[in-house]
């Protein structure tokens, strides 16, 4: 077929109008682009604009407390941050006050395994969504429970207390800061898989367990390492085992509750969250100093003596780790058949 010269000279004026046109449409994706770089990197150099609340769901003197407080008292962002202790209903009451903060990122929750994996299965209505409510920030730590009991109680370990339980179905109860906290959740799992029963004993925090405890109200409790190990070590209570699946280099002398009850783990943890469409800009600045923080020296000797294992993460790592134990959990109370009341 003959070249028509009118066409190709028409093809090639619009081939050389075309080129311009596309270079500038490139040119001003770019400055869309970097214009969108800077207003995200202005928003995180501008936080914070004003002091940070840092909410914990349960009262002052527990894990979540203790790990508030060392990174109010470390952290260097401009403004000081300031520990907020809302506990009640498991954790739930925290929790939800921040779920429905400002998503400006001045006001953040130190999570826990159950205001964030077991109370959406504890708990018939929740007041919040534990994934869809909150921005993921980082893992703190993580930790046992320790298996403590009264001093009375005449029992020295994990086959004894079994064997009395059996021998005395119903006669003991156990306490916790609360339904559905991991201390409450480890109780379930541990009648579950030995087949004993014991009355569960909900308090408003632990500070008010404990007493009970020393004094023989209750009998067992399956309390946070850090707040019950010291008291163990005082002899103020008996400590029986550890529930995590390997011992603690805090106490590398006190067995799992596994190597009697095969199965049996209970991890608890502790993490950071926002609320949700915080921009990530503050978020990421946030994991910065959470990061920087709790990587100090000081704070990680710290947190070892409380038996305290620094877990920290990214973001989307803390996400995926929440989900998995989210079903984790989920199976775990479906099994145990615990349900808040």
């Amino acid at each position: 077929m003959p070249i028509n010269p009118f066409r190709s000279r028409i093809t090639s004026s619009r081939a050389q109008l075309a080129s311009p046109l596309k270079r500038q449409v490139g040119l001003s994706l770019l400055l869309l682009g970097l214009g969108a770089f800077s207003a995200t990197n202005a928003v995180a150099q501008a936080f914070p604009t004003k002091p940070l609340r840092l909410v914990v769901t349960f009262p002052s003197g527990g894990a979540p407390d203790i790990l508030a407080r060392l990174f109010s008292e470390k952290a260097q962002l401009g403004f000081p941050v300031v520990v907020d202790n809302r506990p009640g209903a498991g954790g739930n009451i925290g929790a939800d006050n921040v779920a429905k903060s400002p998503a400006d990122g001045h006001t953040i929750v130190m999570g826990t395994v159950g205001t964030h994996s077991i109370n959406g299965a504890l708990y018939e209505k929740m007041p919040y969504d534990m994934v869809k409510d909150f921005s993921p920030i980082s893992l703190i730590a993580s930790a046992p429970n320790l298996l403590v009991v009264n001093n009375a109680l005449p029992v020295k370990n994990v086959p004894e207390l079994i064997a009395y339980m059996k021998a005395n179905p119903n006669k003991l109860s156990f306490g916790s800061p609360g339904i559905g906290t991991s201390v409450h959740v480890s109780g379930e799992l541990f009648k579950s898989l030995t087949g004993t029963t014991m009355e569960h004993v909900p308090y408003k925090g632990r500070q008010f367990a404990i007493p009970d405890l020393i004094g023989g109200s209750i009998q067992v409790m399956f309390d946070n390492m850090p707040s019950a190990l010291p008291m163990a070590k005082e002899g103020k209570i008996r400590a029986l085992a550890q529930t995590t699946a390997t011992r603690s280099p805090a106490a590398p002398d006190v067995p799992t509750v596994a190597e009697t009850v095969p199965g049996f783990e209970a991890t608890t943890w502790f993490a950071m969250f926002a609320p949700a469409n915080v921009p990530r800009p503050v978020i990421d600045k946030l994991n910065a100093e959470v990061l920087r923080v709790f990587k100090l020296p000081d704070v990680q000797e710290r947190l070892k003596t409380l038996g305290l294992d620094p877990v920290l993460s990214s973001p989307a790592e803390l996400a995926r780790y929440q989900a998995s134990e989210i079903t984790k959990w989920a199976k775990v109370v479906k099994e145990s058949g615990a349900k808040a009341q």
